[in-house]
């Protein structure tokens, strides 16, 4: 069987050039100018009048499953009609909902959104082909700017979320409105807490959960330590770095005020020997490091311990991963450029103007409508959840229609469920003002003139970096591989990167 330094290593043996070539012409949203929008604007035009006159502007909705790995089409279905029976006689908007699992979901919607098939979808910041600076570079995404004041969803969020989300001044997506503050978790499943007598309050760094990590090992799981696929540098080291780009190989030091090359760092090194350490004593899966591990891995009794984001009410990870879970605290809570784009939509700038209007009216009314919300989140009532007496809602165990209220709507208008908090909406006031800001929160890095060298680092990361993030290399391996991939990100461009970054922060901070 492949030993994770073996899979490690293989993951590390593709061509560079090749590497450099799809970062170049594959794998992104085909889009024309946003002068689209105009032309679209003018189709539109010629449909006014019926859109006034009350015939039903349809759009479709994509957006991706996180709870349940592949989604029942037919309940989708029944919730997608039903949704449309409600706000029949409330706008004049019928939705076509595309439940997408979250594995497929960033290349389908991509496909759509290059075909014109899609209106409103879901992005973020984190999210790859569709993430948010992405769809926004490649015009693909509907100016709002002007259209948002004019209808409800404007507001029913705070002001300083439309000014930290907006690009430029301009405004392209709509956040779900949860916590707008990034910070990051251990957490720890409480059976095995109770099981082997952890004392989590004296976890201070990583490093504190080795002997919970042998406990793990020793109970025989398959998943000691889960990165959930995930590599974890960029966010267990926030309160060092501000990776505004949201990749790991450039951030603003927080101490220094300046853009920098974390790959050099001392932390990125002490990160990558921690993971391969790991490895070595079998508390990482080569699952994680090959990516082979589904979203729902979480909600198996096969990991020990994993990570969490920090959330107003760390308790929704019990509901979410039908456990008891406690946490540990790894990093503060940060306000940054992209900390409320974690979770948003965007309207297609290849839709019409009716269209990116019934957009917003279909917002407008699931985020301060709690029925609707209430449909779109958890399903329809009786089937994929039950009303409690006291109004609080559960979650059905048929695993037909589930999702989660960070990924769909306001948490203000959205009924709890069971085991929530009655102050729940007061704990996401409290979180968001209690934050720290960040040094660079609000600045915002323009690729476009080393956007063939970014994506071609980015390809190196994917093919590097990755690998040292979750265990790739022994610990006496990696001085030599960070070397390697350093020298594989300059041979894609990465000094100019660097450089932009550095001229366009130090320009920035002038402003500040």
């Amino acid at each position: 069987m492949l030993t994770v330094k073996n899979l490690g290593k293989k993951f590390l043996t593709g061509s560079l050039v090749a590497a450099m070539l799809a970062a170049t012409g594959c794998g992104t949203v085909s889009n024309s100018s946003v002068s689209e929008n105009k032309e679209t604007s003018k189709e539109s035009s010629s449909t006014s009048e019926k859109a006034s006159s009350g015939e039903k502007v349809s759009i479709s909705v994509y957006r991706p499953s996180f709870n349940i790995a592949s989604p029942d089409t037919t309940e989708v279905k029944k919730v997608q009609d039903e949704i449309n029976s409600y706000i029949g006689d409330k706008i004049n908007v019928e939705i076509k909902l595309n439940d997408i699992g979250s594995g497929e979901y960033t290349d389908k919607c991509n496909l759509a959104l290059g075909a014109g098939e899609v209106v409103l979808f879901f992005t973020a910041n984190w999210m790859q082909t569709i993430k948010t600076d992405d769809v926004v570079k490649q015009n693909a995404v509907y100016d709002l700017t002007e259209l948002l004041p004019k209808y409800d969803i404007y507001k029913s969020i705070p002001d300083w979320v439309w000014s930290a989300s907006a690009f430029g001044g301009k405004n392209y997506f709509i956040p779900c409105y949860k916590e707008s503050a990034e910070g990051y978790n251990l957490m720890f499943r409480k059976d095995l807490m109770d099981k082997y007598k952890w004392d989590i309050s004296k976890v201070k760094s990583l490093k504190d959960i080795e002997p919970m990590l042998a406990d793990c090992k020793k109970e025989g799981l398959k998943y000691p330590y889960l990165t959930q696929k995930t590599a974890m540098f960029y966010r267990y080291y926030l309160n060092k770095y501000d990776f505004f780009s949201g990749d790991s190989f450039i951030a603003v030091d927080k101490d220094k005020d300046a853009v920098v090359d974390t790959v050099l760092s001392d932390e990125y090194k002490e990160f990558a020997s921690l993971m391969g350490d790991w490895a070595d004593k079998g508390y990482l899966s080569e699952d994680d490091l090959t990516k082979t591990t589904t979203d729902t891995t979480i909600q198996t009794a096969d990991w020990g311990i994993s990570w969490w984001t920090d959330v107003p009410n760390n308790d929704e990870a019990d509901t979410r991963y039908k456990r008891e879970v406690e946490m540990a605290r790894v990093t503060e809570d940060w306000i940054q450029s992209n900390t409320t784009l974690g979770s948003c939509y965007a309207i297609s700038s290849k839709a019409s103007e009716e269209q990116a209007i019934a957009a917003l009216k279909f917002l407008s009314l699931l985020y301060t409508d709690q029925k609707l919300a209430d449909l779109y989140t958890f399903g329809i009532e009786g089937t994929d959840y039950t009303r409690n007496s006291d109004g609080t809602i559960t979650k059905s165990d048929k695993g037909l229609y589930n999702h989660s209220a960070w990924e769909s709507t306001s948490v203000t208008i959205l009924s709890l469920e069971k085991g929530e908090p009655a102050n729940k909406v007061e704990l996401y006031s409290k979180f968001n003002d209690n934050a720290k800001k960040s040094i660079a929160a609000g600045f915002r890095f323009d690729k476009s003139s080393v956007d063939a060298q970014y994506a071609a680092c980015v390809q190196v990361f994917n093919e590097f970096g990755f690998a040292l993030e979750n265990g790739g290399y022994s610990p006496a391996e990696v001085e030599k591989a960070i070397k390697d991939y350093q020298k594989a990100l300059d041979d894609a461009g990465y000094q100019d990167v660097l450089a932009a970054a550095q001229k366009q922060y130090e320009d920035w901070k002038k402003t500040r």
